[in-house]
């Protein structure tokens, strides 16, 4: 009886914090910068007119797929791209967009090829090469751009890599193996939609932490709805559930040549025959990998840091998500990132 009321109690707190949730009056009202360069539904956004001061490096910042990529610029307070903006960085941002009619037929290796074709306008229009941050999913499709998938005198000179997942077998094994194998029961979906759906990618995400809303609507129950913590909460929730579909061709791929085969984590993975291996990596890399991390188990980024010759790895105590929007995120993860574009790793 006991553990019913405890249920009971959680249960109704929960579904208060999603009523106050959506009652709640904050909107994101940030205007994008200017618009670099666009390939069809993909723009880069250009951050430089924010700068303040002389140029100590420049960086394309590159979100996952499955995301919206203003996470990196959710609020005026919370945004990586205008703080380093502020600090000299010159700051270029890929928004991926909803896949469009010639992105639904899109694989992994379309997607790196554009992103590429970005680093190179990116580099032109800053004068010299760019930093490349990859956050997630992202930091996947950065990787074979620094490994030499671009052929000599890439135009990127260094790489930075946030929570980006590569041994997907290195903790919970069988957790990924069975969502690899759910790619073949979402095929139908998946040919009759040609795009797994947010829907979809929400249920499939829940399963990685199944008690997770129940957590954070409980906790957001308890919050004054006029403080800022509540704020940023709205902020962040909005961003989550402001989700885009993903490409047919590309779900396929990430479950099941990612999560069910673990080809980048055993050395297989390929982009038109070309293989993705870390050791490749000839510039100077700064992995940060948080320790609190539910999205992308640690281990699984701590392997592909290991992998990469020139690699400084940094363990923010953080999440997968509040390593990019905490309220530490500027000192342990930010300051780190900003040093590292300016040359001076390890400065404080």
């Amino acid at each position: 009886m006991a553990v019913q009321d405890t249920a009971a109690r959680r249960l109704s707190r929960m579904l208060e914090g999603i009523q106050r949730y959506r009652a709640h009056p904050y909107q994101r009202s940030l205007e994008d910068p200017p618009i670099l360069w666009a390939e069809g539904t993909t723009r880069l956004l250009d951050f430089r007119g924010l700068r303040e001061g002389p140029s100590q490096g420049s960086v394309m910042l590159v979100p996952s797929l499955v995301n919206r990529g203003y996470v990196l610029d959710l609020t005026a307070e919370r945004s990586l791209a205008r703080w380093l903006a502020a600090r000299g960085i010159d700051v270029m941002l890929v928004d991926w967009g909803t896949p469009g009619a010639d992105e639904e037929d899109f694989t992994v290796t379309d997607y790196v090829a554009r992103l590429g074709r970005a680093a190179g306008h990116c580099a032109a229009a800053c004068g010299r090469p760019v930093g490349l941050l990859g956050y997630c999913m992202g930091g996947l499709l950065t990787l074979p751009l620094a490994a030499g998938y671009l052929g000599p005198n890439p135009p990127v000179d260094r790489l930075i890599l946030l929570a980006t997942p590569w041994d997907f077998h290195a903790e919970r094994p069988r957790q990924a193996r069975l969502l690899g194998a759910m790619a073949g029961g979402l095929e139908p979906l998946l040919q009759s939609q040609g795009v797994l759906p947010i829907d979809a990618l929400q249920a499939l995400f829940a399963t990685l932490d199944p008690f997770l809303a129940m957590k954070k609507f409980d906790a957001f129950a308890r919050m004054d709805p006029e403080s800022d913590r509540a704020r940023s909460f709205v902020a962040l929730e909005d961003w989550l559930n402001d989700g885009v579909p993903l490409a047919a061709p590309v779900a396929r791929e990430c479950m099941t040549r990612w999560y069910g085969e673990n080809r980048p984590g055993n050395g297989t993975w390929r982009l038109s025959g070309f293989p993705v291996r870390p050791r490749d990596v000839g510039m100077p890399t700064l992995a940060l990998v948080p320790s609190g991390d539910r999205i992308v188990p640690p281990g699984s980024a701590l392997a592909l840091a290991e992998a990469i010759p020139d690699c400084r790895l940094e363990r923010p105590k953080a999440g997968h998500i509040g390593m990019i929007v905490g309220g530490r995120a500027d000192r342990t993860v930010w300051e780190p990132i900003r040093a590292f574009l300016a040359g001076r790793v390890g400065a404080t």
